[in-house]
């Protein structure tokens, strides 16, 4: 058994690792940038090694700092977790040829199922169904174009290399395909150092089932059955559950032998994942269900399958690691209840889903669910890393009681002043088409006037608000407002300021009382600033009909479309920023000309920062 593991990784699932070793009695190592070290995995491993400065490239991704931490302080074996390095075959060559142990899948394994042109053609020789689409060596313009036009739209252009989500774009038409094609390369280019595609049939009313799959060295592999990751927003996954609602034991067992079959075909050793896209139009059927790629590491979404199992995956992998075989055979392995996590993340939905940063300065986490998180109250979600504060994971008989619960528990999350989607996925899990498992990976697009919160206040909120700034002597609050009348009954009527705009609200009888924190209220997954008004404030808030072009996250400036003196028109694209491997276009407000540019390409900016300025046309 490894005595001592080095983590090559950071925040959740460093905690998640760190949790397991020293439940099994193994020594901890963890390394860290400089801006994390006070962060929580750093303070609960055994020991830590600063490993360069906040960016990625100088610390996370440098394999020599992290193998020499591993020397330096006598690791036996080290685990990547998931992003990093945990799917680089060179890494983990380094790993092994320095006499550690690495707790992840194959060199040779990562690089059969790395790239997705070579894995699919891999899958085809080993007799799994993979789906409709061009895997050719031609990477001209014009070729992939003939093949979309061939195939028929709409298609879906893949990075060769992609994963995350990135380097994906949907292409409805012929028209739209140049630009589309164009975008999917800079992309893949900038996340993956590889700007080749492929091209897939995209399927209308897809579902995303994957199937967890270890394997070990004394050729044993098994499946642990399948999630249901269907639920996505721009190919990144949002809300998993295990099992898949809708599947039949027939159906199971098929796409569960079909992904043993290919972890076998690349002599597989490891916790891994075979991802497959099922064409859902007429249910789950074994004949409309087609390998897409595998994942050749721990998946975000491991809980749910230790749920709905009863097991510990990163044990396994560390014995796997260690040259055990595996603790179960196929027959001893069964599902027990369904099980979901969703995924709360420093973004904003009203806004676009930007990403937001800043100190948690209040957070708390609902009781009666898992919950894994990298982060603490007081530490820092930066612009850095993947803004991920927290899985939430419920167990229960049903997968409406484990909807339920998710759902009572994201209404529950209290983080300010840092945004987050807690709202978003509380009302995603509420939703009765949701409830029935009527999803696909188009469900939140679909439905998205009814799951983005808006950016006003609700009555509910402003009812609550009005409440808790009505003191009770004693203590508590008053129920109803005061304001004798002369010939009519009191007023019940009162001014507050609710995220920083004026309102007047008419308290109501019987509300209900809302979590409230040195002037921030938390009520179904939102946080709102409030408080009395301010003399004079009118409240609401500018919008950008003064022309200025402000950024709305911090970024990199990657495009400029226009410059000084250019005329544009509304809606025209004028800048590209790109933030944690986000890209976020932002377009011109009216019909004008560009006055004045304040930023120059490459530049970082500050969220905020006035990008250009722009006169409207008289």
């Amino acid at each position: 058994m490894i005595d001592s593991l080095l983590i090559a990784n950071r925040g959740e699932i460093a905690r998640r690792i760190i949790r397991t070793a020293k439940r099994v009695g193994i020594r901890t190592i963890a390394v860290h940038s400089e801006i994390d070290g006070d962060m929580p995995f750093v303070r609960e491993a055994d020991e830590a090694v600063c490993i360069g400065p906040a960016s990625a490239k100088e610390s996370y991704l440098n394999a020599d700092r992290i193998i020499d931490a591993a020397m330096r302080t006598g690791a036996k074996a080290i685990h990547p977790g998931y992003g990093f390095l945990s799917e680089n075959a060179e890494f983990a060559e380094r790993v092994t040829a320095s006499g550690l142990i690495w707790v992840g899948a194959p060199a040779a394994s990562i690089r059969a199922m790395g790239l997705k042109d070579a894995a699919k053609k891999r899958m085809i020789a080993a007799g799994v169904p993979v789906t409709p689409g061009y895997l050719g060596e031609d990477q001209a313009d014009e070729r992939l174009q003939r093949e979309a036009d061939a195939i028929g739209y709409p298609v879906l252009i893949k990075a060769v290399a992609g994963g995350g989500g990135k380097g994906m774009r949907r292409v409805d038409s012929a028209a739209e395909f140049p630009a589309a094609l164009a975008s999917c390369r800079r992309e893949a280019a900038s996340a993956f150092g590889d700007d080749r595609v492929l091209i897939e049939k995209y399927i209308l009313s897809p579902r995303h089932i994957e199937v967890q799959v270890f394997g070990d060295t004394h050729g044993n592999v098994v499946h642990l059955f399948e999630r249901d990751c269907s639920l996505q927003r721009r190919h990144q996954k949002v809300i998993e559950e295990a099992p898949a609602p809708g599947m039949d034991a027939s159906t199971r067992e098929a796409v569960c032998q079909a992904a043993v079959q290919a972890a076998r075909a690349v002599d597989y050793v490891g916790a891994g994942t075979i991802e497959f896209i099922a064409d859902a139009s007429d249910g789950l059927r074994a004949d409309r269900i087609w390998f897409m790629e595998m994942n050749t590491r721990l998946q975000v979404e491991h809980p749910v399958t230790e749920a709905i199992t009863g097991q510990d995956l990163v044990e396994w992998q560390i014995l796997v690691a260690s040259g055990e075989p595996l603790p179960m055979r196929q027959e001893q392995l069964s599902i027990n209840g369904w099980a979901m996590e969703a995924r709360l993340y420093a973004e904003n939905p009203s806004t676009g889903f930007l990403p937001s940063v800043g100190r948690l300065i209040h957070l708390r986490f609902p009781d009666g669910i898992r919950v894994d998180s990298g982060v603490e109250e007081g530490n820092e979600i930066s612009a850095y890393y993947d803004p991920m504060i927290a899985k939430l994971i419920s167990h229960g008989a049903t997968h409406q009681d484990a909807a339920r619960r998710l759902a009572r528990a994201a209404a529950n999350v209290e983080v300010w002043p840092v945004r987050t989607n807690a709202a978003f996925l509380a009302r995603t899990l509420d939703h009765p088409d949701f409830r029935t498992g009527a999803v696909d990976t188009g469900f939140i697009e679909r439905h998205a006037t009814d799951l983005i919160p808006p950016t006003e206040p609700s009555e509910r909120v402003l009812q609550a608000a009005a409440r808790a700034i009505l003191p009770k002597p004693g203590g508590g609050i008053w129920t109803t407002g005061s304001g004798f009348r002369m010939n009519a009954p009191p007023s019940r009527e009162i001014g507050i300021e609710v995220g920083g705009a004026a309102y007047r609200v008419e308290l109501r009888d019987g509300g209900e009382p809302a979590v409230t924190d040195a002037g921030v209220l938390f009520l179904d997954g939102e946080a709102w600033a409030y408080g009395p008004p301010r003399a004079g404030h009118a409240g609401g808030s500018a919008g950008h009909s003064d022309g200025a072009i402000v950024a709305p996250m911090p970024g990199r400036v990657i495009a400029l479309m226009v410059a000084k003196g250019d005329r544009v028109t509304r809606g025209q694209p004028l800048v590209v920023i790109e933030a944690m491997k986000m890209e976020q276009t932002l377009s011109a407000p009216f019909d004008g000309v560009v006055s004045e540019m304040k930023v120059l390409a490459e530049a970082q900016v500050v969220e905020g920062s006035v990008l250009m300025q722009l006169e409207g046309d008289q």
